[in-house]
């Protein structure tokens, strides 16, 4: 019996699968939540500072720092980029 997946990529088993968009997504935003809430430590800026800053509810904070809800606006990662002095890039590859 031979492997079908044999000499392809990891990307290439999800494409095949039809979930690498979801899974490339998933991935880039708890890659986000965490830069933003390692800042936040960094700089000893509390969740209720932060909603502050960001002029928000801390269940809107709650939301962005979700490593798993990918339906933040571009806007709003700028916004919070921005509150902590970081500049936000996004690229294609």
């Amino acid at each position: 019996m031979t492997n079908k997946h044999a000499g392809s990529s990891f990307d290439d088993f999800l494409k095949e699968d039809e979930i690498y968009e979801e899974s490339t997504a998933i991935a880039l935003k708890r890659m986000l939540a965490w830069q933003l809430e390692e800042e936040m430590k960094k700089q000893n800026i509390t969740k209720k500072a932060m909603a502050e800053r960001l002029e928000t509810s801390r269940s809107q904070l709650d939301r962005l720092l979700d490593p798993l809800g990918t339906g933040v606006s571009l806007e709003t990662m700028q916004r919070a980029a921005n509150v902590l002095g970081r500049k936000l890039r996004i690229e294609l590859v």
